[in-house]
């Protein structure tokens, strides 16, 4: 019998890449890639070696996939930025299951320094990537290590073509 928490997890880091796919029109009504050789199609890798590499690669950000019921968001956005490393990719953030919600209402975390990084490589003020985005801010205690921001998959979809719009134009 499988390990029914690594079920839900499985099905969740799916839902998430599902849906961005979807969202950004890289699949057809059918859920199969328009051109499966896209490096832009978002993917579930292949777990290999011991430097794991993310749960999904959406160029350029890696996603940490969490479906838990008490979030530790520091500890997934560590984590994520270590496998961003580990994959090549320049931006990581955790991506929390929000109970009973549908994937778009997930919620995207970003720490601040990577927050910072996108932003300024969009050309963005903070007020206007914050407002455009729908980005909150968690500011927990003087530890600034623990302070991030988040918003939820369908705004962070969009995020994701504009990144990548942004990255193209330059």
């Amino acid at each position: 019998m499988a390990n029914p928490n690594k079920t839900k997890g499985t099905q969740w880091e799916s839902d998430v890449r599902d849906y961005l796919n979807t969202a950004l029109g890289l699949v057809d009504g059918a859920g199969k890639y328009l051109d499966p050789f896209d490096s832009h199609n978002v993917r579930r890798p292949a777990q290999e070696g011991a430097a794991d590499v993310g749960d999904v690669h959406a160029v350029p950000f890696v996603l940490e996939c969490k479906d838990v019921k008490s979030p530790a968001v520091p500890t997934f956005l560590r984590q994520a930025e270590v496998e961003a490393v580990n994959a090549g990719f320049p931006y990581g953030v955790a991506v929390v299951k929000a109970r009973r919600q549908n994937v778009r209402r997930g919620r995207v975390h970003f720490g601040v320094a990577t927050w910072t990084r996108v932003r300024l490589a969009m050309g963005l003020s903070a007020p206007e990537f914050a407002k455009r985005y729908n980005f909150t801010p968690s500011l927990r205690g003087l530890d600034t290590r623990r302070w991030y921001l988040s918003t939820d998959v369908e705004a962070f979809g969009v995020l994701l073509a504009d990144t990548r719009a942004t990255r193209h134009a330059r």
